[in-house]
């Protein structure tokens, strides 16, 4: 069953609109932030060249899931041995996001044929969902067991039913809004970037009616974003090389200046158990992991990605183990330590 839901987009939906809207507390110049020489990154090379591993996550057992989104495959790291291996997908999955569900299965967006799929890690087996959009993009599961996911080309927000592969599918109010990265708050709620637009939008789990915040400079591009436990949105703007916190319950967005400036292209983004932001800026070669203190409004521990990284397109925290992992361009996995 496929539900498609016209946006309902009640009146003081979207808020800081037009020229109205005020603009955000922002930093005038970017921060000077020495190097680190304290943060561990390691990297492993994946030996299925030019394939672009990426959007690593880890398991319960600590084995890293990543995807091969040119060589249309779900991978596995053993970061104890380097032991690498794959399970092949359908010749044009391009698979884009991997993440782990609530059952201990692996998830994986097929970008490429329109389809998400669901893999048992022990044999491999999968059970395919063909979705009534062409490229689901980014994954998420709610509390309740419902899988959302974005799709960037097709326009849509989507929510699948695992159990009985319904889907439903919000469309945002504006024309090519490009749906991109998603998150869960702590009720349970999706949080989207719509990249197309300077606006993030949500979604109701119970009316599936669609809220969109709209930032205020009109050339904010919004990749990845993090929730905070305060309800607050974390943003990287990668347009204009700004960090920002969107307050969801005013629409007001204070931004800090990254410390590579307007042409930093902040993009992977994670937020740590101590609520600090990490962003990799991919404007420079290496690109650059930054860490930024909420508390403090303060960068820190600003180092290079040893291979260069290419682009860091997506990034999670492990909080186990303290650390963040994410892929790279240049075909390898990384990961950092961050955490005590």
């Amino acid at each position: 069953m496929i539900a498609l839901l016209i946006p309902l987009v009640a009146a003081g939906c979207i808020v800081s609109c037009g020229s109205e809207a005020p603009q955000p507390a922002l930093e005038s110049s970017p921060r000077a932030v020495a190097t680190a020489d304290s943060l561990e990154i390691q990297e492993w090379t994946v030996p299925w060249p030019n394939s672009r591993p990426r959007d690593p996550i880890v398991d319960a057992e600590g084995r890293v899931w990543f995807v091969g989104q040119r060589g249309n495959y779900v991978g596995w790291l053993d970061p104890e041995s380097g032991e690498f291996d794959r399970t092949e997908l359908s010749p044009n999955a391009l698979p884009h996001n991997v993440i782990v569900g609530p059952d201990g299965a692996l998830w994986y967006a097929g970008n490429g044929d329109g389809h998400i799929g669901r893999m048992d890690p022990a044999t491999g087996e999968s059970r395919r969902f063909d979705v009534p959009v062409r490229d689901p993009h980014t994954l998420q599961f709610a509390p309740d067991g419902m899988l959302w996911f974005t799709a960037q080309g097709a326009n849509r927000i989507g929510r699948l039913d695992p159990e009985t592969g319904d889907v439903q599918l919000v469309e945002p109010s504006v024309a090519d809004a490009r749906p991109y990265g998603i998150v869960m708050d702590a009720e349970g709620r999706p949080w989207i970037a719509l990249f197309g637009t300077n606006r993030i939008a949500t979604v109701d789990p119970s009316t599936m009616e669609l809220t969109e915040f709209t930032l205020p400079n009109a050339d904010t591009r919004v990749r990845r974003l993090e929730t905070a436990s305060d309800g607050s949105v974390w943003y990287a703007d990668y347009a204009r090389g700004t960090i920002g916190r969107l307050d969801t319950t005013t629409g007001e967005a204070v931004e800090w200046t990254t410390p590579g400036g307007a042409g930093s292209a902040p993009y992977a983004l994670a937020m740590d158990d101590r609520e600090r932001i990490w962003f990799v800026e991919t404007g420079s070669e290496p690109n650059m992991l930054i860490g930024f203190d909420p508390a403090t409004e303060e960068f820190f521990d600003a180092t290079p990605v040893p291979s260069g990284g290419g682009t860091v397109r997506h990034m999670v925290y492990h909080e186990p183990t303290g650390t963040l992992w994410f892929g790279t361009d240049v075909n390898t996995i990384g990961r950092a330590r961050v955490g005590p």
